[in-house]
C-alpha cells in the first residue's frame, strides 16, 4: 500500500499557523520519521507540506532521502506568484533528495480571494510546475472547485491531485453543492481525487463510518477507482482517528472492487500521478 498523503511537522521549530487554538491542541508536538514508521502500515508514503516555506521543502527532501525508501516522494511549496519559480524549482530537484521531488502544493485553501487560482502570475507558476514534471495538489474547499476545474480545463498538459475531495460538507450531511461540483472536475481527465482527511470532516467525536460512506461512493462513481488514491492525512486524522481506524474504514468502503480497482487506489495511481520510484 502507498500512503499518498501524510504530513510531518516539529511546532518546536517552527510556526503552523492553522494548528493554533485549543482543538489543534492534540497534534501539536514533533511527528518524524520515528513516529511515521511506528503508525504506518504502508510500503511507501507521500509527504505532503504544511506551511508555506522552500527551507520546509529542503528539509523534508532530506528527510525522504533518509528514509531507507519508506518516503517515496515529496508534495512540496513553492511561491507560484514569484519570477524565478521555474529556477527555484530547478534548484530543488539538484539539491539534497531532490529526486523525490514529485509534487507541488499552496493552501488555497486559507486564500480569501476564491479565484486566486486563476491570477495569471499562479497560472504562469502551474505551468512552470507542469514543465518541471511535477504534479500540482489542489488544496480548495467547496466553494473553490468551481475556479479550480477552470484552471485544470485550462492547463489540460498539467496533472492535478484533488486533496481531501475538496473536503465535503460530511459533519452536516449535505451533499450539495459539493456533488455537483466534483462531478463536473471529475469530467476533466488531467486531475485525480484523494480519499483523504474525511474523518477530520466529521464529527471529531462521534463520526461512523456510514456518514463517511456517501462521499467515498460518490468520488469513485465520478473519478472511478483509477483516478482515486488512498491518503491517510496522518497525523491530522489523530484528531478523530488512529491510523489504522482510517486504514481499515477506507479498506471496508472498497472491499467490494476488483482486485485491480483496489490496486489502483492503494498503489497504481500514486505511482502513475506522481511518477514514483519502485
Amino acid at each position: 500500500m502507498i500512503d499518498a498523503h501524510h504530513h510531518l511537522w516539529d511546532p518546536s521549530r517552527r510556526d503552523y499557523p492553522w494548528m493554533s487554538g485549543a482543538a489543534l491542541a492534540p497534534i501539536r508536538r514533533p511527528y518524524g520519521l520515528p513516529e511515521l514508521r511506528a503508525a504506518t502500515s504502508a510500503t511507501g508514503t507521500v509527504l505532503v507540506q504544511t506551511v508555506s516555506s522552500v527551507e520546509e521543502t529542503r528539509e523534508f527532501l532530506r528527510t525522504a532521502s533518509e528514509s531507507d525508501g519508506l518516503i517515496k516522494g515529496v508534495v512540496g511549496w513553492v511561491d507560484l506568484t514569484a519570477p524565478d519559480v521555474a529556477d527555484v524549482l530547478a534548484e530543488l530537484r539538484e539539491g539534497p533528495g531532490g529526486h523525490l521531488l514529485v509534487g507541488i502544493r499552496h493552501q488555497v485553501q486559507d486564500e480569501p480571494d476564491d479565484e486566486w487560482l486563476a491570477r495569471p502570475d499562479v497560472v504562469r507558476g502551474l505551468r512552470a510546475v507542469a514543465s518541471a514534471g511535477l504534479a500540482y495538489d489542489l488544496l480548495v474547499l467547496v466553494h473553490q472547485l468551481k475556479t479550480a476545474r477552470q484552471v485544470v480545463a485550462d492547463l489540460p498538459d498539467a496533472r492535478f491531485v484533488l486533496d481531501h475531495a475538496a473536503k465535503p460538507p460530511v459533519a452536516s450531511g449535505l451533499m450539495e453543492p459539493w456533488a455537483t461540483e466534483i462531478e463536473g472536475l471529475a469530467e476533466l481527465d488531467n486531475v485525480t481525487c484523494k480519499i483523504s482527511g474525511l474523518v477530520t470532516e466529521a464529527s471529531w467525536t462521534d463520526w461512523t463510518p456510514g456518514q463517511l460512506q456517501p462521499y467515498v461512493e460518490h468520488v469513485l462513481e465520478y473519478f472511478g477507482a483509477e483516478r482515486v488514491m488512498f491518503g491517510s492525512d496522518w497525523p491530522v486524522c489523530l484528531l478523530a482517528a488512529t491510523y489504522g481506524e482510517v486504514v481499515e474504514t477506507t479498506k471496508d468502503f472498497t472491499s467490494g472492487l476488483s482486485g485491480d480497482e483496489q490496486s489502483y487506489i492503494y498503489e497504481s495511481t500514486a505511482q502513475k500521478v506522481y511518477r514514483l520510484k519502485p
